[in-house]
C-alpha cells in the first residue's frame, strides 16, 4: 500500500475508542484506545478471553469434549470448515460457515485453505467485504498444560488478511485495516492500520 492510500484510508476511518460498523445486525465490540505504538495493547484482548482452570489434573486439552460441546459437535464443525477450505465457490464458503454458527457479512471472500477455530466457530464475525488470504487460520481458544480461554475474534468490513496469517481469540480488527501476509495477529488493529509482522506492528 504506498503513502498516499494509506493516508486515505487512516482519513476515512472512525475515531477510536467507538465502536465500529455492525456486522450481520450484530453490534461490534468497542475498539480500545490503542498503546504508545498504535495498536491495541495485550491487556486489551486479555480482557476479551474467559479463562478457565483444566477441568482434571492432564493438560486442558485432554478434556476438551467437555468444555466444546462434546466429540460429535466438533467433528461436525471439522467435516464444513475442511469442506469449506477446497470449495473453489465463495458463496457456498458462506453459506457453510454460517451453518456452523459464524456471522459472515455480505461478499465476505475467503481464500483456499483458511482454517477457522473448530472448536467455537460461532464466536468469529467477518464483516462485509473482507479477504481472508490463502492458509490462514483464525483461533478463538487457548489450550495450556494448567488451564484454558476462550474469546471472540471481529474482522470488520473491508479488512484485507494477507495469506499465512494467524489471528488470536480476542481479537479485533477495525474497518479498512490490511494486514501483511505471514502475520501474527496478537493485539488488536485500529481502523485503516496497515500493519504486519510476527506479532504484528505498524508498517
Amino acid at each position: 500500500m504506498d503513502d498516499s492510500l494509506r493516508s486515505a484510508a487512516h482519513l476515512s476511518a472512525p475515531s477510536r475508542g467507538q465502536r465500529l460498523a455492525p456486522v450481520a445486525g450484530v453490534s461490534a465490540p468497542l475498539l480500545a484506545e490503542p498503546g504508545p505504538d498504535g495498536l491495541g495493547t495485550s491487556a486489551t484482548r486479555k480482557s476479551r478471553l474467559q479463562i478457565f482452570p483444566s477441568p482434571g489434573p492432564h493438560n486442558a486439552l485432554w478434556y476438551f469434549p467437555q468444555v466444546t460441546g462434546g466429540h460429535l459437535r466438533v467433528a461436525r464443525n471439522a467435516v464444513i470448515i475442511q469442506l469449506a477450505r477446497y470449495t473453489p465457490s465463495l458463496a457456498l464458503k458462506n453459506v457453510l460457515y454460517r451453518l456452523i454458527g459464524m456471522r459472515v457479512g455480505r461478499h465476505a471472500s475467503v481464500g483456499l485453505m483458511v482454517m477457522f477455530d473448530i472448536f467455537f466457530p460461532q464466536d468469529i464475525t467477518l464483516g462485509d467485504n473482507c479477504i481472508i488470504g490463502y492458509n490462514s487460520t483464525v483461533l478463538c481458544h487457548e489450550f495450556t498444560r494448567h488451564e484454558w480461554r476462550r474469546g471472540p475474534v471481529w474482522i470488520g468490513h473491508d479488512v484485507t488478511i494477507g495469506a499465512n496469517t494467524t489471528i488470536l481469540p480476542g481479537v479485533v480488527i477495525g474497518d479498512g485495516a490490511t494486514v501483511s501476509a505471514m502475520s501474527l495477529v496478537n493485539r488488536d488493529i485500529p481502523p485503516g492500520a496497515f500493519v504486519g509482522g510476527v506479532p504484528v506492528r505498524m508498517l
